[in-house]
């Protein structure tokens, strides 16, 4: 996969409750990734990018809120959340990533 490319197709690690949960319980990881991005290039990404095995991928296609105001309707955009499985032992730590 090109270099460009892995810095596209994930776009940030998406934290929720349901996300918490979800990665406490199932040693999954949820991410916010590019619309056009495949569950290949997402697996390559994440391996690169933060040295884990990954086991699995799964994608999920977010539609967008409607948002209610008294000028009018308005649609935030659709968006694409990837749940990705690591290898029992992995992990990910947000907290202990520099940002330089």
């Amino acid at each position: 996969m090109n270099e460009e490319r892995l810095y596209q197709v994930l776009l940030g690690a998406h934290i929720s409750e349901k996300a918490t949960n979800v990665a406490d319980a199932a040693n999954q990881i949820t991410f916010k990734v590019a619309r056009d991005a495949t569950r290949t290039e997402i697996k390559e990404a994440v391996q690169k990018l933060y040295d884990v095995e990954v086991r699995g991928v799964t994608v999920l296609n977010m539609k967008g809120k409607v948002k209610r105001r008294f000028t009018g309707a308005s649609r935030k955009p659709n968006w694409k959340k990837a749940y990705v499985t690591l290898a029992e032992g992995q992990d990910i730590d947000f907290t202990s990533l520099s940002n330089g």
